[in-house]
């Protein structure tokens, strides 16, 4: 999916004859199942050409990755080879000796599939090649990449297939028990994610060896790291695999800095940001701060009726933090600021008008511009960071919300498109990061 097929035409790996069939999308959505069809035919086109039209020093940089990305990328690559066979099925669903990784079974697979590997390999060096390009070219700008990396993987996965013994598993292979998060701001019943959960007494015993290569990997694609769910190293919601909901599970403690210290032996400095937002309590807090992570501040939620709302106010804030006006998980600043009481929000209507009144009065703003407000006061307070979605800057509404937790679909739809970043948006933007020092 992330793959450019303007990069790829610059490289000579992609000729205009093998566009000739792939269909126009819409420029404002993405509708990933179509998309991903259409790309794919011509990205398996792309792979299969490489060694005809790839240049000596790209070649050459295809092997070299190969050689260096071997510890993950032949497990990975015969994974997805196998789910195309068994047509997209997850892995439980296989044969039990290719389940169950009998080595007989593996060896066999590996031979069978031998060419859809190597044309594996050839894309996943393309991003990677086209992504290190543009690392590059952001540090020419001093452009610093905030990566995300969650703490959960997926059950169906290469991860899992292949260290099923580093999770609570059945014998089957089904996870016995599930993460996911207790009801919250965001969803009464809270958020049944369906992630397997981690048998940490093993991973210490290994020395937390898989964590720290997925920690050294993100750190070689990011300059800064963002721990989805930092409150799970602490303490995580475990839930019965059995439940409908997450409402009836408990917590269990988890690794907490014994994960990091071992990380920071292996690899030095760990330039992580904290997510540690949801139910946080002080173990939660005083990890964070042992280890010196910056953590988050979330504007959104500084003006409602939770007893912890002025702790999200600037005023409030250390230095060592960033503060967001809204996370992916939120609705826009317009959006939440328009609000009303439905599917998509825990909050009542007399709810909802007293933050509207809270946050009216704390900013002497009547609401009409309150997508600049909110940024104003973002790039205004102690935070060190400051960051505010795109679609914010653009002011716009609901229609333009990245993601709802617990909604399986239309999330991560929205497409931003130049032409709504006016002239007037940028001086707007420029004169708020100027008059907050953040130059």
């Amino acid at each position: 999916m992330l793959i450019s097929f303007d990069s790829l035409r610059d490289e000579n790996l992609l000729r205009e004859e093998d566009l000739k069939d792939f269909p126009l999308f819409p420029k404002d959505r993405v509708d990933y199942g179509p998309v991903l069809l259409a790309r794919s035919k011509v990205l398996d086109k792309v792979a299969k050409s490489f060694a005809r039209r790839a240049s000596p020093a790209l070649k050459a940089g295809w092997m070299q990755f190969c050689e260096k990305e071997n510890h993950w990328l032949n497990d990975y690559t015969l994974f997805c080879a196998l789910k195309k066979e068994h047509g997209g099925g997850p892995w439980v669903q296989w044969p039990e000796a290719l389940r169950q990784r009998q080595p007989s079974a593996i060896s066999s697979a590996q031979k069978k599939h031998s060419t859809e590997m190597k044309y594996s390999t050839i894309l996943q060096f393309l991003f990677f090649h086209q992504w290190n390009s543009l690392r590059q070219e952001a540090k020419k700008r001093g452009i610093s990449i905030i990566g995300d990396i969650p703490i959960f993987v997926a059950h169906d996965s290469a991860d899992v297939w292949c260290r099923p013994e580093l999770f609570f598993m059945e014998k089957d292979g089904q996870p016995s028990v599930i993460a996911g998060v207790p009801p919250d701001y965001f969803s009464q019943t809270g958020q049944r994610w369906g992630n397997p959960l981690y048998r940490w007494e093993i991973h210490e015993k290994e020395n937390f060896a898989w964590w720290i290569a997925r920690l050294k990997s993100s750190l070689e694609l990011y300059d800064i790291v963002r721990i989805d769910h930092f409150r799970g190293f602490a303490a995580y919601w475990e839930i019965p695999a059995h439940e409908k909901t997450a409402v009836r599970g408990h917590w269990v403690p988890g690794p907490g800095r014994k994960l990091f210290d071992a990380a920071h032996r292996a690899l030095g400095s760990l330039p992580i940001l904290a997510e540690d937002l949801g139910v946080i309590t002080p173990e939660v807090d005083a990890l964070r701060d042992e280890l010196n992570f910056p953590g988050m501040r979330i504007l959104q939620f500084a003006f409602g009726d939770d007893p912890k709302a002025e702790s999200f106010r600037p005023e409030s804030y250390p230095p060592n933090c960033a503060v967001y006006t809204g996370t992916h998980d939120n609705d826009t600043t317009v959006g939440w600021y328009q609000s009303e009481p439905g599917k998509d929000s825990t909050r009542s209507a007399d709810q909802i008008g007293r933050e509207q009144h809270n946050v009216r009065t704390y900013l002497s703003c009547d609401g009409s511009q309150i997508h600049w407000d909110m940024i104003g006061l973002a790039l205004r307070s102690p935070a060190n960071t400051a960051v505010y979605p795109l679609q914010d800057v653009l002011g716009l509404g609901s229609t333009a919300r990245m993601n709802v937790p617990g909604r399986e679909e239309g999330n991560w739809s929205w497409r931003f498109q130049w032409n709504q970043l006016t002239p007037q948006v940028e001086q707007h933007l420029h004169r708020l990061t100027l008059e907050a020092n953040r130059h």
